[in-house]
């Protein structure tokens, strides 16, 4: 479904050209779930940038659905690709309520459709009951399901989501994250998200990549990336970071409540 072709993307500041993607190729399926995984500044978010239409790219290309996105000749504006997008801060409308938040993007729509599409999404993340809130009244995981209703309410070919559990405490992070692949597969979304939290991209991806220096180190399952990692520095960043996490988790469930815990 989704294709990224040898694409190159740079920036130019300071009169320095920065190279920041560099010969990067991916493929996805139709309904699949992928994960960009990758420290701070390796250009987990410029991939999405370029793919929603923000970005222009140097070289390669993009395809969905073998329609052409993006070459070097040739950029589809952003309002025409059909790509939805969930913005790291969840950029929730504050003077709008959760109802005309998720509708903000039907507003062409006949109003029964509308007003189908809107109740069709709140049912989907779990928010019935929370249509005339406002996002000041909403935890941050409620937010969250707004922002992915919002999302989702266009019928986006695919979803990008930057960072999505960025916002969220530990304790909730995990448990959202499984949360939110069991909304995407109902919805049947193919999406595409990008995280430095290794546990997060477990949890939620089908295909995983690891990203460095702008380029795909390993593309693979989350099987495949575990127990067959492509160099040596992949097995020490996967196993480094699991035993990580099993050591915060296990420091959480043994201190007393309130204490603080170290890592």
């Amino acid at each position: 479904m989704l294709e990224l072709k040898h694409i190159t993307l740079s920036y130019t500041a300071n009169k320095q050209h920065n190279a920041v993607l560099r010969g990067l190729d991916l493929c996805l399926d139709h309904g699949q779930i992928a994960c960009l995984l990758g420290a701070s500044g390796c250009g987990k978010t410029s991939v999405l940038r370029a793919i929603a239409g923000f970005e222009s790219l140097d070289g390669g290309a993009i395809l969905l659905d073998g329609q052409l996105l993006s070459d070097c000749h040739h950029c589809l504006a952003p309002e025409h690709r059909n790509v939805g997008m969930m913005f790291q801060d969840y950029a929730l409308f504050p003077h709008l309520d959760v109802t005309a938040n998720v509708g903000f993007g039907l507003r062409r729509w006949e109003a029964a459709a509308r007003r189908r599409r809107i109740g069709d999404m709140l049912s989907l993340v779990g928010l019935d009951g929370q249509a005339k809130r406002y996002p000041h009244e909403l935890s941050g995981g409620q937010q969250q399901r707004v922002a992915l209703a919002r999302a989702l309410a266009p019928q986006p070919r695919i979803l990008l989501l930057d960072e999505p559990f960025s916002n969220l405490d530990v304790d909730a992070r995990e448990r959202l994250a499984f949360e939110l692949r069991d909304l995407l597969k109902a919805a049947h979304c193919t999406a595409l998200l990008v995280t430095h939290n290794q546990a997060e991209a477990f949890a939620v991806a089908d295909r995983i990549g690891i990203l460095k220096n702008g380029c795909l180190a390993q593309w693979d399952t989350p099987y495949g990336m575990h127990h067959h990692p492509a160099t040596p520095e992949i097995a020490a960043f996967i196993h480094r970071e699991a035993m990580l996490s099993r050591r915060i988790q296990a420091g959480l469930r043994g201190a007393p409540h309130g204490a603080p815990t170290a890592a």
